[in-house]
């Protein structure tokens, strides 16, 4: 039987190749799992305990993937902060996790250094993986450690922070299984790459996307896990990643539907230059895909397309290629042990192809928002949580997304899903990007209004407004199309998919309240 954890592999086949960095050094499992195991000691030595949580701000390097490893096998927390925060959004994340140590990078020497003086974290704790005033280096934990696994090894978990697009960000935290093995952890969380038809033993992973994000953290390191090399991306272009699927003949990656859009922008020459017949698992989510772009990445690379709707908190359903080409548009049918239902506002469970908000039971244990037990319970029934999407189940139980709840526009007392119109807006030839919301209107409460970020070379004008409405209205029907267009040079969007809307919506809606 295939080895099926990391420490595992490092036991059985030290030498094969476990990860390569952004600037394409390599290392073994035997080398990575040398330095995890130093790591584990060192956190013992500087005095953590079981339950104690280690916090890192770092980009997408190797040590990201020491520091998960170590934290995994020492029975601590791990809380990866998102490295666009502030300071002060630090300084909150930091305390709020109650983290007895802080690594990071002097890449992102403002808003860290603020963050620990704001808070005046205990700098003998604090440390950076390169030259870092104030910090102590990275490699002091590890220095003089033994390379052997470390006594009385137990499992850990991420405990990872909410993105915060409304109020503070909350930490998803699930408690520790006492005496729990981390090998039979990562096991069980390997079950997960069945799904998608991954297989042990067998290729490359490429993470394109933040590790800071669940998805491409667990994927990332479910497939080290599973004994695959993972090729670390750490700014992502189309043409890195394509060059990156070739060199290393990558079978898996986590995407983000953006993604797929900057891939379909490349010149077809510039698409056919590269050999990625390799690709067997190629899994999205985050964000709403438009069918016509996700039909085109098929037409490109083949029937090895995966989609699943989740989150950091649980969840949710996945689809197959050839289930997807059957029900197009679906995000799937429940994964094995979890629940779907779809509620109304008084709780009542809706029939079949009427939309409400999206309840989940997860296979994966109960969590609680940390520190805000009101949050917590606010999001569950029954059993169940949300987290404020709307969609609907057909009888064959698929689930469809409409969007968010928050992102709903109500015009004229009509429910209007942006997600459909930005869905349809992404395939004009001259938009890289949209987001759609709703603005005050006197008359109908609310009206439809469209953000777009162009193609290189575009211009916005009238007449490409007129363009852009006439393709909408051969489309969308009458009550769905934009009543105004505005132009922009980049949309908030983070590397993670999510787009912060809100920052797009506020400017409209000042000094007005909106009734969502």
């Amino acid at each position: 039987m295939a080895a099926s954890s990391f420490w595992q592999w490092v036991n059985e086949e030290p030498d094969r190749l476990a990860l390569v960095s952004d600037d394409y050094r390599e290392f073994s499992f035997g080398e990575v799992g040398a330095r995890v195991n130093q790591l584990s000691r060192g956190f013992a030595s500087l005095g953590l305990k079981t339950g104690d949580c280690v916090a890192i701000l770092l980009n997408n390097v190797p040590e990201w993937i020491e520091v998960y490893m170590a934290t995994q096998q020492s029975g601590l927390f791990l809380t990866a902060i998102n490295y666009h925060l502030t300071g002060p959004e630090v300084a909150y994340i930091l305390e709020n996790s109650e983290s007895k140590v802080f690594i990071t990078t002097t890449k992102y020497k403002e808003s860290v250094t603020k963050a620990v003086d704001e808070i005046d974290f205990d700098t003998d704790f604090c440390f950076a993986i390169d030259e870092l005033p104030g910090f102590r280096h990275y490699e002091d934990i590890l220095a003089g450690e033994d390379t052997a696994p470390p006594e009385n090894r137990v499992a850990g978990s991420l405990m990872l922070y909410t993105s915060g697009t409304t109020g503070k960000p909350k930490g998803v935290r699930r408690p520790l299984v006492e005496g729990a093995l981390p090998d039979a952890t990562a096991m069980a969380g390997s079950m997960l790459a069945m799904l998608f038809d991954i297989k042990s033993g067998e290729g490359a992973h490429l993470a394109q996307g933040p590790l800071y994000h669940a998805a491409p953290a667990m994927f990332s390191t479910g497939a080290m896990h599973l004994g695959q090399s993972l090729v670390l991306m750490d700014k992502w272009t189309p043409e890195a990643a394509l060059e990156r699927i070739e060199k290393y003949k990558i079978t898996a990656t986590h995407m983000v539907p953006t993604m797929f859009h900057r891939l379909l922008d490349l010149p077809e020459s510039e698409r056919n230059r590269y050999d990625l017949s390799s690709l067997k698992n190629v899994i999205h989510a985050a964000a709403p895909c438009p069918p016509e772009t996700k039909r085109k990445m098929l037409d490109w690379w083949g029937p090895v397309i995966y989609e699943y709707y989740a989150a950091t908190e649980g969840g949710g359903a996945y689809v197959k290629p050839d289930e997807w080409l059957q029900h197009p548009g679906t995000v799937g049918r429940a994964f094995p042990g979890a629940q779907l239902k779809i509620l109304d506002e008084e709780g009542n469970e809706l029939p079949p192809n009427e939309p409400g908000t999206i309840y989940m039971g997860t296979p994966v244990g109960e969590f609680e928002y940390y520190k805000d037990k009101k949050k917590t319970e606010a999001s569950r029934h029954g059993g169940l949580f949300t987290v404020g999407d709307i969609g609907y189940l057909t009888e064959d139980g698929w689930l469809f997304i409409c969007d968010r709840k928050n992102d709903m526009i109500i015009s004229g007392g009509v429910n209007i899903y942006p997600a459909e119109i930005e869905a349809t807006l992404q395939q004009h030839d001259k938009i890289a990007d949209v987001a759609v919301f709703g603005i005050p209107d006197d008359d109908w409460g609310e009206s439809v209004k469209a953000v777009v970020e162009l193609i290189p070379g575009a211009s916005g004008n009238d007449s490409l407004t007129e363009d852009i409405l006439a393709f909408a209205k051969e489309r969308l029907a009458k009550y769905k199309l934009p009543r105004s267009i505005d132009y922009i040079d980049e949309l908030p969007r983070l590397p993670t998919g999510k787009l912060y809307k809100r920052i797009l919506r506020d400017k409209y809606w000042e000094n007005k309240e909106r009734q969502v």
